[in-house]
């Protein structure tokens, strides 16, 4: 709908997106956080599973609902706005700094979480989604920062979408930046010498 409405002008169908995916994040979280930990991201779940705060038995349910709600949802998308359901992006995504840029992005996210949910775990749903919010602005990639993400969006020939060639470099990014983060996390956590 952003891109549509947006008409070519796209710092406004990004405006549109950044906001949209904010405020579902947000609710979505709230309502999912009982449920699963809201987990709607692979490199979060490896995160929490290394710091022991997920059992590993959990580790692979979780990612292929991910991967296959993330898939659903780019096919329920395309059903909504009459686009055609199968379909590959033709958006190159492909540079060392889109990559640095989401590595950026899953080191700040993993970080917010990390951060946040043991001290404030009532902010985790605002700060998580503001965090995505304001990364779409300032990564050069706009943020995906979620391997589940990335792939459904490989499926979409849209504005939000990466080129089937784009995505294992991009999941390799917010791998590192994800681990990165746990590691720059426990480090900020360890006791400290006077």
């Amino acid at each position: 709908m952003g891109e549509r409405l947006a008409a070519g002008n796209v710092a406004i169908a990004l405006l549109a997106n950044s906001l949209a995916t904010a405020g579902g994040l947000y609710v979505l979280i709230l309502a999912f956080a009982p449920v699963s930990g809201a987990h709607f991201n692979p490199v979060v779940t490896l995160a929490e599973a290394l710091a022991g705060e997920l059992p590993w038995r959990d580790v692979f349910p979780y990612i292929a609902v991910q991967l296959v709600s993330a898939i659903a949802g780019t096919w329920i998308t395309h059903a909504m706005f009459g686009l055609e359901l199968l379909q590959f992006s033709t958006k190159p995504r492909s540079s060392a700094a889109l990559w640095l840029g989401e590595l950026v992005a899953t080191f700040g996210l993993v970080t917010c979480i990390r951060l946040i949910a043991p001290r404030v775990p009532h902010a985790v749903p605002a700060s998580v989604a503001a965090f995505i919010g304001a990364a779409y602005w300032f990564t050069s990639s706009s943020s995906f920062a979620n391997p589940a993400i990335t792939i459904a969006r490989s499926l979409t020939d849209t504005f939000a979408g990466i080129a089937p060639g784009g995505i294992l470099p991009f999941i390799a990014a917010q791998l590192v930046g994800g681990f990165a983060a746990l590691h720059f996390c426990r480090w900020l956590a360890a006791p400290k010498s006077p």
